[in-house]
């Protein structure tokens, strides 16, 4: 299956609200998905949650408060504008089979296991510990 970039609609049902800017939410959209895919290319099929995150991010907090006082209730909202957190980024690369640790054997494989160095048979036979 290929990614396929979200709709508004898509948009909307994440947020929970019945109307949405639809240009808007578009643009967004298409800004998230670039975004991804400039940490994994091409976007694997799970990018769908990062890219809906990154544009709610924006979308709902458009004027880009960071903490909101109404009466007795206050509100501290995340970082304002379009963007991926360190962890849309890793979720990302693990969806695309990327990151993780992993081992490279430098050793060619026609290598001989045998020893290199210099093997005379003379003292082979009075020293056990030379082979």
């Amino acid at each position: 299956m290929v990614y396929q970039v979200p709709t508004a609609e898509d948009l909307a049902l994440y947020l929970g609200v019945g109307e949405i800017q639809g240009d808007r939410a578009d643009l967004l959209l298409a800004q998230a998905t670039a975004l991804a895919e400039a940490v994994v290319m091409p976007l694997p099929d799970g990018a769908t949650a990062v890219v809906l995150s990154a544009a709610a991010r924006a979308y709902s907090n458009p004027a880009g408060a960071t903490y909101e006082t109404i009466g007795p209730m206050s509100v501290q909202r995340p970082q304002a504008g379009l963007y991926l957190t360190k962890a849309e980024k890793t979720a990302l690369k693990s969806m695309a089979g990327r990151g993780g640790a992993f081992t490279v054997d430098p050793t060619p494989d026609s290598a001989d296991p045998s020893p290199t160095w210099p093997h005379d048979d003379l003292y082979a036979a009075g020293d056990p510990g030379w082979l």
